[in-house]
């Protein structure tokens, strides 16, 4: 039996992976696909990131990270802008995964899709497609995806991720309301960019939803050029819940298994790595899951709420948001960091 078994190696798991085992813990990190890949992310990562990533060694200079130093927004004819107000990167997941991966050195087993999760006495119990499991505590970091048997709620949003290339973003993150929801865009590496987007429906075309939304949007986007055949897609992602607290002995949640913060006015990266390294706080310190998830809870409470009303009032009134940008937009940035 394992002492503790992480589920899920992207930030969230890895970050608390790692701290465990610097600390001389048992564990095991089990992660469904074969190689580091891309997934649904916003790609923005400000100085909360920044400071986890360096907790666990991890340069993201080094590994080709973007500078951010402005926000744009554009609404119909109007266009904003407002210098951040920290330190911003943008960086593809697929190359911080890979590292978190590999400093996560031989606690990771890749490969191994986790069927399913019972707790039992003095334990649990993980049914795997490399066979059964057992650790005394179990990290939840599945991310967007939810493990069978404990669900999240029902939502109509779903998230879509596109790298694209030809696109002069320079060293800014736009927001890009449009139908049914918003973009964000940023730049990405190798001259390229990452486009992320929450949206109630499938769009019959991306990127010419994300161009009807404004003049500023057809202008970054009107030269695009898709670096993948179909953007990535995950359904049903609850923006702006958190989770109770609630739950088994010994189950610990973290990352969007914890709280699902909205993309792009909320800092999701951040969340991901400090939840992780909070949980292998607990976890070292004896606290129970329990104790942990109502810490967890408080602590991420304000910038989840504020960046949910960030989310309703981009889509709701976009106009508004634009027009406030400039004046309102870095004290909300600072607002919504943990």
């Amino acid at each position: 039996m394992a002492e503790i078994a992480v589920i899920g190696a992207g930030p969230a798991g890895c970050a608390a992976a790692i701290a465990l085992r610097r600390a001389g813990r048992e564990v095991v990190l089990l992660e469904r696909s074969a190689a580091p890949r891309e997934s649904v992310c916003g790609e923005f990562f400000g100085p909360d990131a920044a400071a986890a990533l360096a907790t666990l060694g991890i340069d993201p200079a080094g590994l080709g990270a973007i500078p951010l130093r402005h926000l744009r927004i554009g609404h119909g004819a109007r266009e904003s802008m407002a210098a951040l107000p920290f330190d911003a990167w943008g960086l593809a997941r697929r190359r911080l995964d890979g590292a978190l991966q590999v400093a996560a050195g031989p606690a990771l087993r890749r490969g191994v899709t986790v069927l399913g999760a019972q707790a039992g006495d003095g334990g649990w119990r993980l049914r795997t497609s490399a066979g059964e499991v057992s650790a005394r505590r179990v990290v939840l970091a599945t991310g967007k995806h939810a493990l069978r048997g404990f669900p999240r709620p029902a939502s109509p949003w779903m998230g879509l991720k596109l790298h694209l290339a030809d696109v002069p973003i320079e060293a800014a993150v736009a927001l890009l309301p449009c139908a049914g929801g918003y973009a964000g865009l940023q730049p990405s590496e190798a001259g390229g960019a990452n486009l992320c987007a929450a949206l109630r429906q499938a769009p019959g075309d991306l990127l010419a939803t994300i161009r009807a939304g404004s003049a500023l949007a057809a202008r970054l986007l009107r030269d695009a050029r898709p670096l993948w055949a179909r953007p990535l897609a995950v359904a049903g992602v609850p923006y702006g819940w958190r989770h109770a607290g609630e739950g088994p002995p010994g189950l610990y949640r973290i990352g969007d298994q914890a709280a699902v913060i909205p993309s792009f006015t909320g800092e999701g990266m951040a969340l991901a790595l400090q939840s992780g390294l909070a949980a292998a706080e607990a976890i070292l310190a004896g606290r129970e899951a329990a104790e942990f998830g109502a810490a967890w809870r408080r602590r991420h409470a304000r910038p989840v709420l504020l960046a949910g009303l960030g989310a309703r009032v981009l889509q709701g009134w976009p106009a508004g948001f634009a027009a406030a940008a400039p004046l309102l937009g870095p004290a909300f940035a600072r607002a919504t960091r943990l």
